[in-house]
């Protein structure tokens, strides 16, 4: 029986590479969502056949009507939520939206009852506690789809959460590995949009030049797995080999290694329990040759740190930094201030949002985020004038 799935952000590095693999393995496509991009989605309706089309953009909404009136599917605008609550009917939906705008697609997909191959860190770097109650609450299973955090799923298939020693949480470190703070403080969009391992979307590829994504993923692994920030480490991991592993309380590592490829993360998401053949390259231990790991260097990247600190902190602190860090790194792309500043945004919003730490319910964790955006522009404002 063919697996049925949703895609949302199909456009997107993570989205695309989610088609890729649903035409290798026969998906049926019930939704695909995107923002603007009105070609790629044409290609995409004409590759898959989905019953839905929603496009973020009212225009683009009607520009794509046009473009496939000539196929069955249905192309729709307005609030992505409601369309999944009300006439969804996939199996799985891969959350592959960026940024903060995938945690109200994250709840309906919980609402609804369908598996969850979660991409989107940002629902739970917002509302991880909410995110994961609720999921508990409806019986619904979250697979994530990041490479660390589906290496980590698939190394705790060899033991119990309650077993787990540390997890090893591996980083690439980024264009400027080695760099010192003074280094890096004047570099170029060039510089910081040449990853060394992966090819990804403007945003996450800033953020993982800061390490700041990295941050993100150990708020993320939290909630996944159960586990407080002190029982994560980052490795510096330059090969992009090893994806991730737990260290169990006997000592015993176990880890997941695979060449750097999302399809393998997104197919084990939706085949799950089940592994399957993939079109992945095949992982040539002999041509890599060795592996090398290195501590991060938290002093010239502190927004690494600072992750830690908001979990430990709790409220609305993840809130809090995924918002002002959203400002800073649109304000770095719109040149308005400069790589180093990116971490001295965030770190001061951080400090001035002392109404994080009162943060519980979802409504004022969601006040806390629009705050923290409206503090993170006020301190851009001031550096910008200098």
């Amino acid at each position: 029986m063919r697996k049925k799935i949703s895609i949302l952000g199909a456009s997107g590095s993570v989205g695309t590479q989610a088609l890729d693999v649903a035409l290798a393995r026969g998906y049926e496509i019930d939704i695909l969502s995107a923002s603007t991009s009105v070609d790629k989605m044409e290609r995409a309706v004409r590759a898959h056949s989905p019953r839905y089309v929603h496009m973020d953009s009212p225009s683009a909404a009607e520009d794509l009507k046009v473009k496939i009136a000539d196929t069955s599917t249905k192309v729709v605008s307005g609030d992505l939520s409601d369309l999944i609550l009300n006439d969804c009917r996939s199996d799985t939906v891969v959350n592959a939206i960026s940024g903060h705008n995938g945690l109200a697609p994250t709840l309906a997909v919980i609402e609804r009852g369908a598996r969850l191959a979660l991409a989107n860190k940002e629902s739970l770097v917002i509302a991880g506690d909410i995110v994961m109650s609720r999921a508990r609450e409806k019986g619904v299973e979250i697979l994530p789809v990041d490479s660390e955090h589906s290496a980590i799923f698939q190394s705790l298939r060899a033991g119990k959460r309650d077993e787990i020693s540390r997890i090893l949480l591996t980083a690439s470190g980024g264009p400027f590995y080695g760099k010192s703070r003074e280094e890096v403080r004047y570099v170029t969009k060039d510089e910081v949009l040449l990853h060394p391992t992966w090819k990804m979307g403007k945003k996450i590829t800033v953020d993982s030049a800061t390490l700041m994504n990295k941050g993100f993923e150990i708020i993320e692994a939290c909630h996944l797995f159960g586990v407080p920030e002190n029982k994560i480490e980052v490795l510096i991991h330059r090969e992009s080999i090893l994806h991730s592993a737990v260290e169990y309380i006997d000592k015993a590592v176990i880890g997941q290694m695979s060449v750097p490829d999302m399809r393998e993360c997104v197919q084990y998401a939706v085949d799950y329990p089940e592994r399957l053949p993939s079109g992945i390259e095949r992982l040539d231990l002999f041509k890599i040759g060795s592996l090398t790991f290195a501590k991060p260097d938290k002093e010239a990247f502190p927004l690494l740190a600072l992750a830690s600190r908001a979990m430990a902190d709790g409220g609305a602190y993840g809130a809090v930094l995924e918002s002002a860090d959203e400002r800073a790194v649109e304000a770095y792309l719109s040149d308005k201030i400069t790589f180093g500043d990116i971490s001295d945004v965030v770190s001061c919003a951080y400090d001035r949002a002392s109404f994080a730490k009162y943060a519980s319910s979802l409504e004022e964790i969601l006040s806390a985020h629009k705050e923290a955006a409206i503090i993170a522009d006020e301190i851009i404002v001031k550096k910008s004038k200098k």
